[in-house]
């Protein structure tokens, strides 16, 4: 007996041991180490704190910066990406900060960026929260062979036919925002208006008629629950991710739960529905949902339903569910700034308005004509360029890897800085933060002088599936805007970027719409 005791109680130190082992080695031994390594490589940086490294300084910044609006500027670094920003004036462009106990280098080299984009299995997205992949778990943090399954199956519903079949969604949600806006005007031709929350509606109504065949009112109760689900997953990516934390019943861990269970049913219905629609030979529907499902069953089809090909019923949830988030948030960002930076800029206003009166005049605008849209198109880069939708993102070496000069250890963090590598004068010249569409007169190459200096949707062989669907509706809402109104920021506009997992008016887009006479 006293020799089984001792057997457990020897089990239980080993444990214990190497638990406590793992602890100290994940907290100080190895952060330690990887900051010795990139010391040696001529990279400077805070030291190390335990655990928070540079966590509790960033969030106070943020929220000092984000406590009051700015000026009226385009030179919003200072704003959203305050601690970033001083790090590099205090440690150089070669420099790192500590994301927790991981050290994050900033690369803003254009060069090392498009590295980072086409050497996508050996740096892969870091390892977030869990709780963080309710939000959307598809596509966009997928890696490897599961990665290259899911893109093969999604790439027909983006295929530049099928989003002209979707052309006529796109002009019936503008045509309900148009007619919204008319309504609200006074009698003298004008209203002023928050329109933050209208182009939010918009972009949801687009995704949910394009993705589901269903009305944007059909869908709002997904829209506002994955909306409040961004929210609460801001707030866990500003937290160092302690193993084992997710599993503690907070208000936070458990409203989120709760709105990933409630998602999850809707969208299954809204699934099964169209499984058993396919099966009973029905005509698939020209939605993302319907291509999707299609692709989805070719797939299988060929490979005699293997269970190892092809996407589950909880991978087209998670699919549906990145459908949701990433159409509605990148485009009403995008549409949102360029309101506010034409509200701004008159006089590229009415030089983009003239445009789309030339080609369009008072007719609905068409394929074609939208493709002909030089100057908005230039106006849209040039927003992208200053207000890109996510201002960085991060990837990690997974094993020791040499990127340029630099021999990064495993377990190191890149930190792609978008908006610092957007606003750099040395890449862009003097007026690098000033709007200037005419930069992009001759195209993003020439733009760039081929540089891989402008990354809005990311690079490489991951570069966002849905760029050309962002960009198709942003053209369509904006050329049927400027053929109704004028529009000029109201004296109540605070300009105030946040990001709140993309780049949003922190206070709301205060804008004055006039009815444009023809």
């Amino acid at each position: 007996m006293a020799t089984i005791t001792s057997i457990i109680l020897f089990t239980l130190l080993t444990l214990f041991l190497i638990l406590a082992w793992r602890i100290l080695n994940w907290l100080w031994l190895k952060p330690k180490k990887l900051e010795k390594f990139l010391r040696e490589q001529g990279l400077k940086g805070n030291s190390y704190r335990l655990l928070v490294g540079d966590m509790n300084d960033l969030l106070k910044m943020r929220k000092e910066a984000t406590s009051k609006p700015m000026n009226l500027s385009d030179d919003i670094v200072p704003r959203v990406f305050t601690f970033v920003q001083q790090s590099v004036a205090k440690h150089g462009k070669n420099s790192f900060i500590w994301f927790g106990p991981t050290p994050r280098v900033n690369l803003t080299d254009p060069e090392l960026i498009r590295d980072v984009f086409n050497k996508m299995y050996d740096f892969q997205k870091p390892i977030a929260n869990p709780l963080g992949k309710l939000l959307a778990n598809g596509l966009i943090s997928h890696e490897g062979e599961q990665w290259s399954k899911h893109r093969k199956i999604i790439n027909p519903a983006f295929h530049l036919e099928k989003l002209k079949i979707m052309l006529p969604i796109y002009l019936k949600s503008c045509d309900d925002l148009i007619s919204k806006w008319e309504k609200m005007l006074a009698s003298d031709g004008s209203s002023e208006m928050d329109v933050w929350p209208f182009l939010q509606n918009l972009a949801s109504d687009v995704i949910s008629r394009a993705a589901f065949g269903s009305s944007y009112e059909e869908g709002k109760r997904i829209f506002q629950l994955q909306t409040e689900q961004a929210k609460l997953t801001m707030s866990l990516m500003t937290k160092v991710y302690i193993p084992g934390w997710r599993f503690l019943p907070t208000t936070t861990h458990r409203r989120m739960k709760e709105i990933d269970r409630d998602v999850k049913a809707s969208l299954t219905d809204m699934i099964n529905k169209r499984e058993r629609a396919l099966k009973a030979g029905e005509a698939t529907k020209d939605d993302l949902l319907g291509i999707l499902l299609e692709s989805n069953h070719k797939e299988m089809e060929e490979h005699g339903n293997n269970k190892n090909v092809g996407m589950s019923l909880d991978d087209v949830i998670e699919e549906c569910k990145l459908f949701y988030f990433a159409g509605q948030e990148t485009t009403s960002v995008l549409l949102v700034w360029t309101m506010v930076l034409l509200s701004r800029y008159p006089d590229w206003q009415e030089r983009a308005r003239e445009e789309v009166l030339l080609v369009f005049g008072n007719n609905k605008p068409d394929f074609d004509g939208l493709s002909h849209l030089k100057i908005v198109t230039m106006i849209l880069y040039e927003v992208l360029r200053l207000y890109p939708p996510a201002i960085a993102l991060a990837r990690c070496a997974h094993k020791d890897m040499k990127l340029g000069n630099l021999a990064l250890p495993a377990g190191v963090q890149v930190f792609l800085s978008i908006i610092l590598v957007h606003h750099d004068i040395e890449l862009w010249g003097d007026d690098a933060k000033v709007f200037n569409p005419e930069r992009f007169s001759e195209g993003v190459l020439k733009a760039t002088n081929g540089r891989n200096s402008f990354f809005p949707f990311g690079g490489g062989p991951r570069i966002c599936i849905g760029q050309n669907f962002s960009m198709l509706e942003a053209k369509m809402a904006i050329a049927m805007i400027l053929q109704r109104f004028s529009f000029e920021l109201s004296p109540s506009y605070a300009h105030a970027p946040a990001t709140v997992i993309t780049l949003q008016p922190q206070y709301g887009a205060h804008i004055i719409l006039r009815k444009v006479e023809l």
